[in-house]
């Protein structure tokens, strides 16, 4: 299991490469550029829902970049939410 901090806008290598790599179990937190892979009917966002791993989102960071609110089965967290995921999950990559 591991916590896939992602950070890429949608059109990034980093991005396609988080994807190819996270696996069902897998959770993938949207920060910064990456939430604008949230936004609704965009092939991002198709590509993220067949991944398999849960998904997240920052919230404060999705409110800012006008994805909110997010779509059905994305679950938005705050600051606190990201300690506890970090917490619970103990192997951690982070994608920019």
């Amino acid at each position: 299991m591991i916590l896939h901090t992602l950070n890429a806008n949608p059109a990034s290598e980093a991005f396609s490469d988080c994807l190819r790599i996270a696996r069902e179990g897998d959770t993938i937190l949207l920060l910064g550029a990456g939430v604008y892979a949230a936004r609704t009917a965009s092939p991002a966002l198709l590509t993220l829902q067949a991944n398999g791993a849960r998904l997240c989102i920052l919230e404060p960071d999705a409110r800012l970049a006008g994805a909110w609110p997010p779509p059905e089965g994305i679950t938005p967290i705050d600051m606190t939410g990201w300690v506890q995921l970090s917490e619970q999950i103990a192997q951690q990559q982070a994608w920019y």
